[in-house]
């Protein structure tokens, strides 16, 4: 029995193994066959999340141009350097290295890293130069990856700054006409599918699941030439009388295109940090002011349009104040006996107020309604005020003699220009526009006839003997209107002023509204609209209209002006003694 015992070992022994490489063989084949068949979608999940990746191609921003086709804001290509934090803590010893790479503490790194340990993506550096985020990844530290992305740039910085606006880190617009156009300028992210190796490089485009659309450039109705000299006048407008702050509009009368649109000081859109917050509103729109004399025209025309005055009709000032309950309203001289065209060159309160008692309530109010006064323009700018312009039931027995001149109602200077365009432009006005070709409501809101009388009687204000004679330009009828609005304080007025101009070139066929605002000009360096706002309406005004050629109407004095100087002849020789056979008369 024992050899037979012997002989069945190795049969038993090869049994037994052949059985476990059987029972092996069966556990490959039907673990291959559950991955294959059943578990084939979980497996290719797990290994997609760890090397396939879905990614957002970049867009770029619409580019934001001026009338003339120039670039005021556009988008420039930047890197962002991104973690996955789970990686990088997995490999925390090489955590140091990008700290210091990305010039980051160490120790608020290791926070933020161990805040998100639980997340597969993490900024940590936005909007870097190419080149530096390339160096930070070519480092090699594991789950460390950058993306492209684009960063708002303005060539114009300081002179565009509170109309065009800024965007934020994502390239969406958060302030200016950035805002108002954010849908027309952003664009389309598109989305695709690749393979990252265990270091983050691509090494295959799987899919494209979304093509990228790049946003629409916009076009503004901005000339950014005007927008130069507008910017360069105020600013050194502000300086040399000391002023708190300066605003300037432009306007095309005929179209109701913004030309220029400026406020000082400003800021650098570029830098995102160290920005006072007082320096980013566009004041033009966002900052309400009482208009002063700037008002006086509108309330000659109210009189004239109802037919309760002429331009011949006659008003006696003197002595140079009228009662106002148990106030005055006062001028700054006693000019005796005006006519109507007199109350707006010498900017008489006694008159205006004399004029405006011949209007009701409610047809004043009415006027100033038609004009704008008391509602939006409907610019649509992101924060425009609507003023203030009470209705008749709120007035005190005071309201309307104080608002004939300008007092007890306040507008932004974009709804002054708006409302002196409309005076220029026959009467008619048009919604004022930021897009070149914009076409925004117009509707006539005075009688073509009066228009012109009013606009006539404004040209005196320029002319010897008004209050503007710094307005006038060359060779150009200007018609205009100064403004010194006392400032409001402490539920009374101070000695500190608003100073204003406010008017239209060329009278005979007005082709630009402008209003400059020099805010709390320093009293001792003078303080009133023809002596600190007119000098920088009329530099802006010369040079818009030759830049854009607009024929003057004044041809005698522009000839005049381009005359030659007669040539100097020389000095007669001074004889000592007559010459022979010349007689002298004693």
């Amino acid at each position: 029995m024992r050899p037979a015992s012997r002989a069945s070992q190795p049969r038993a022994r090869l049994v037994w193994i052949v059985g476990v490489l059987l029972m092996c063989g069966t556990v490959v084949v039907a673990r291959a066959a559950y991955m294959q068949l059943w578990a084939e979608d979980k497996l290719q999940a797990a290994g997609d999340e760890r090397f396939l990746r879905e990614v957002t191609i970049a867009t770029t921003r619409g580019m934001i141009t001026d009338r003339n086709g120039e670039p005021l804001a556009v988008s420039s290509p930047v890197e962002s350097v991104w973690v996955n934090p789970k990686e990088v803590m997995a490999d925390g010893k090489r955590v140091p290295e990008l700290a210091k790479a990305l010039d980051i503490p160490l120790e608020s790194l290791t926070r933020k890293l161990a805040q998100k340990k639980d997340k597969q993506f993490m900024y940590l550096r936005r909007h870097m130069n190419p080149d530096d985020a390339k160096a930070v990844v070519d480092l090699g530290i594991h789950g460390v990856y950058s993306s492209r992305e684009f960063r708002r740039f303005y060539p114009h910085r300081e002179v565009m700054a509170q109309l065009i606006g800024t965007t934020n880190l994502d390239e969406h617009g958060v302030e200016g006409l950035e805002k108002v156009f954010d849908e027309w300028l952003t664009g389309t992210p598109g989305k695709q599918k690749i393979i990252r190796d265990r270091r983050g490089r691509i090494v295959e485009n799987i899919d494209l699941i979304r093509l990228a659309e790049n946003g629409k450039d916009l076009v503004l109705s901005i000339d950014r030439r005007i927008q130069y000299l507008a910017y360069s006048e105020l600013k050194q407008g502000v300086i040399d009388t000391r002023a708190k702050a300066g605003t300037a509009v432009v306007l095309d009368v005929r179209t109701g295109e913004v030309l220029a649109m400026v406020s000082y000081p400003s800021f650098n859109p570029n830098a995102r940090s160290g920005v006072r917050p007082e320096t980013r509103r566009n004041k033009a729109v966002t900052d309400v002011v009482e208009p002063g004399s700037t008002m006086k025209p509108l309330t000659v025309a109210a009189a004239l349009e109802a037919g309760k005055i002429t331009p011949e009709t006659i008003f006696n000032t003197n002595p140079g104040w009228i009662p106002n309950g148990k106030y005055r309203t006062t001028d700054t001289h006693n000019y005796g006996v005006l006519d109507t065209t007199g109350v707006i060159r010498k900017s008489s309160n006694v008159g205006a107020a004399m004029i405006v008692h011949r209007l009701t309530n409610q047809d004043f109010y009415d006027f100033m309604r038609r004009f704008g006064y008391g509602a939006s323009t409907g610019s649509g700018f992101p924060g425009e005020s609507p003023g203030f312009l009470p209705p008749p039931p709120l007035w005190s027995g005071t309201s309307k003699q104080t608002m004939s001149y300008g007092y007890g109602l306040s507008v932004t200077p974009l709804q002054l220009a708006h409302a002196y365009a409309a005076l220029g432009n026959d009467g008619r006005a048009i919604t004022p526009t930021f897009v070149k070709g914009g076409k925004g409501e117009s509707k006539q809101v005075l009688d073509p006839k009066v228009a012109h009388e009013i606009v006539k009687m404004m040209q005196t204000v320029t002319e010897p003997g008004g209050t503007a004679t710094q307005a006038a330009v060359r060779g150009y009828h200007v018609a205009g209107k100064t403004g010194t609005a006392r400032l409001a304080d402490g539920g009374g007025y101070s000695r500190r002023y608003n100073a204003f101009f406010a008017g239209v070139v060329p009278v005979d066929n007005p082709r630009f509204s402008m209003v400059v605002v020099l805010q709390d000009p320093d009293p001792s360096l003078g303080y009133t609209g023809g002596v600190v706002s007119a000098p920088v309406f009329k530099n802006v005004m010369e040079g818009s209209l030759r830049l854009l050629d607009v024929p003057p109407d004044n041809i005698e004095q522009w000839y005049a002006a381009r005359a030659p100087a007669p040539a100097s002849l020389p000095a007669p020789a001074i004889a000592q003694s007559p010459p022979p056979d010349t007689e002298v008369f004693q």
